[in-house]
């Protein structure tokens, strides 16, 4: 009786392996055109004869309200030009990212029959990261200039909190980020719960259209924030759930448990060892404990009410 039953579980857990083989295989099949338009080097490379021209070709990139003197003169400064000649050092050879961007696009048509890819043009902003990554219906730019490295001297007045993931592998995770954003729809926050929820169905959505990046890269943590993250899980659900913050309309709550920050606010000893941001890990485990104990697919659950994700996850970390 115990060999059928050993059996059982043996051949249910190679039927899942082939189903997820099959996913993944159908994914690898879909046809995916994408072509990198690199205008950063088109614009470092041009001459004001040439303005014109690009102005034509890439019209939503200059503004109106931006007199053609303004270009001219940033095509001769100096700033600019070691700016371009970092980014060019850096992304010389765009395979590898262009290759994760397919994946990426790939994934999402998986789950989006209508998804089309867009045009995706790299470029410089100066370094604004607040701003590396945009997206719309059509169009996705990349200022290229925010992922030079966490340690380049562009950053030397950021936060190290921030610069960590400025970085060219986290290109595509910042990509995927903007789509899950764009998928996924919430009522008005109002509640810390609803925060963790918004931002944990977000990480789910990367879980399945970055299945190639790593749970570290994926929420923007390194190696041993993600360890203290699973070693620590039941003390802070033990912590939201004793502080009764879940349901709270506080808002400073979001600025303490998932804004970006080098460490977790819970006023606690404990405080300088933890990554920022715990509440969103918090909220992509319930959101995972849905999908694991509901038949509900990706686009559905990230149309579903926080509440009602909350209340059917079951969720509970274990001791």
């Amino acid at each position: 009786m115990r060999l059928i039953y050993v059996f059982a579980v043996l051949l249910l857990l190679c039927l899942g392996c082939k189903n997820d083989d099959s996913g993944e295989n159908k994914i690898s099949k879909i046809e995916m055109n994408v072509s990198i338009e690199r205008f950063d080097r088109v614009f470092a490379k041009a001459k004001p004869r040439d303005l014109e021209s690009i102005k034509k070709t890439y019209p939503f990139l200059f503004s109106k309200q931006v007199e053609d003197t303004v270009w001219l003169e940033r095509m001769k400064d100096t700033l600019q030009q070691q700016l371009f000649e970092e980014v060019d050092a850096q992304f010389g050879d765009f395979k590898q990212t262009e290759a994760e961007i397919t994946s990426l696009f790939k994934h999402i048509k998986f789950y989006d029959k209508s998804f089309t890819a867009p045009r995706v043009i790299t470029l410089t902003n100066d370094v604004d990261y607040r701003y590396p990554v945009v997206v719309t219906d059509t169009i996705v730019l990349l200022a290229l200039d925010n992922y030079l490295g966490s340690a380049h001297e562009f950053y030397a007045n950021i936060p190290a909190y921030i610069t960590a993931n400025m970085t060219k592998s986290q290109i595509v995770v910042d990509l995927a980020a903007e789509y899950a954003k764009r998928n996924s729809h919430q009522s008005l926050k109002k509640t810390l719960l609803d925060e963790m929820i918004y931002f944990g169905k977000q990480m789910y959505f990367k879980d399945k259209v970055i299945p190639f990046k790593t749970d570290a890269e994926k929420i923007g943590y390194t190696p041993k924030q993600l360890e203290f993250a699973i070693e620590n899980e039941n003390m802070i659900w033990t912590y939201f759930v004793n502080k009764e913050v879940l349901f709270s309309t506080d808002v400073a709550l979001s600025a303490r448990f998932i804004a970006e920050a080098p460490f977790t606010k819970f006023y606690l000893d404990i405080d300088n060892e933890t990554p920022g941001r715990l509440g969103q890990y918090i909220g992509w485990q319930i959101v995972k404990a849905y999908m694991t104990n509901n038949t509900v697919d990706l686009n559905t659950m990230m149309d579903t009410d926080a509440l009602e994700i909350f209340n059917k996850s079951n969720y509970k970390p274990e001791k």
